[in-house]
């Protein structure tokens, strides 16, 4: 059975970037720009105000309006990242 990754602590780094942790140990930052900019739903994280004032749910990163993105989608964002630095 595959383990089910949560984020496990998040702490705000600059603009729409948070520095994330897994329960698997990765660590890295994750810039929320490109979904900011695409889906309607993230509309008022553009204020950097209210994009700072995330919370963890549990599982994941959540703001007030209920936006979120999955614990494994930011997981791969941070995992390919990684891998991309060190190819």
């Amino acid at each position: 059975m595959k383990e089910i990754i949560v984020v496990t602590n998040a702490r705000y780094v600059e603009g729409y970037i948070l520095s994330l942790s897994f329960s698997d140990g990765l660590t890295g930052d994750v810039d929320f720009t490109a979904w900011i900019e695409k889906y309607p739903y993230f509309e008022p994280l553009k204020d950097v105000d209210y994009f700072r004032e995330f919370t963890l749910d549990g599982w994941t990163v959540v703001w007030p309006n209920g936006a979120d993105i999955a614990a494994e989608t930011l997981h791969k964002t941070v995992f390919s990242k990684r891998h991309l630095e060190t190819a």
